[in-house]
């Protein structure tokens, strides 16, 4: 990729996932207790990049995990998620609700849609909505590393997107598993933290 070549205003900083539910003491994970400190610094990181973007004519775009709900409101959870997850429940991650919603710091965004599973493409109408906008490069950001950021940087990659990775913009459960997933997706994906992906916006 030669970052050189980049035009921002086809750019987009693609937020996987940063909603109250998972960062939000209130929200579903924080009450379960299943809060990372990794997870929770990642807005303050990744809010630099978002606001030099957007002063250059960037997009913002927020992916929000979804629990469609079904009768009674009672949500459809895949049973993988059951397993690992078996305190969500009525109400988390509902559309429209403040849980499910992007994270105050780093609103507003361009672009919402909502995803059902980890990669951001499935199922979704989000390269329907990046080829509306113009956009074909992606500036990638969120969680999980290993789970709905990897998932959607290489649907992303497959449909020549060409992407950048911000290794502190995103964050595992662990360091170990982060880390080992920052390096898988450098085979696919530009790499660079987030102070760097501000120089390069503000500078380009």
């Amino acid at each position: 990729m030669d970052l050189a070549q980049i035009d921002l205003s086809r750019t987009g900083l693609l937020i996987v996932d940063l909603q109250n539910d998972f960062l939000d003491p209130k929200g579903a994970y924080g009450r379960a207790g299943q809060a990372s400190t990794d997870i929770t610094a990642l807005p303050e990181r990744v809010l630099p990049v978002a606001n030099a973007l957007r002063a250059k004519g960037g997009w913002v775009i927020s992916t929000q995990f979804t629990l469609v709900p079904g009768k009674a409101g009672a949500p459809f959870i895949s049973p993988h998620l059951k397993e690992l997850r078996p305190f969500l429940s009525k109400g988390d991650f509902c559309p429209g609700a403040w849980g499910h919603q992007l994270v105050d710091l780093l609103q507003p965004a361009d672009l919402t849609v909502e995803k059902v599973a980890y990669s951001a493409f499935f199922m979704t109408r989000l390269e329907w909505v990046l080829k509306k906008a113009g956009i074909d490069t992606l500036i990638v950001c969120g969680i999980v590393t290993n789970g709905g950021v990897a998932s959607t940087v290489r649907d992303a990659h497959v449909r020549d997107f060409q992407t950048i990775v911000l290794s502190d913009g995103c964050a595992a459960f662990s360091k170990e598993t982060h880390d080992r997933a920052i390096g898988d997706l450098r085979t696919v994906s530009k790499v660079m933290s987030c102070a760097d992906a501000t120089a390069f916006v503000n500078g380009a």
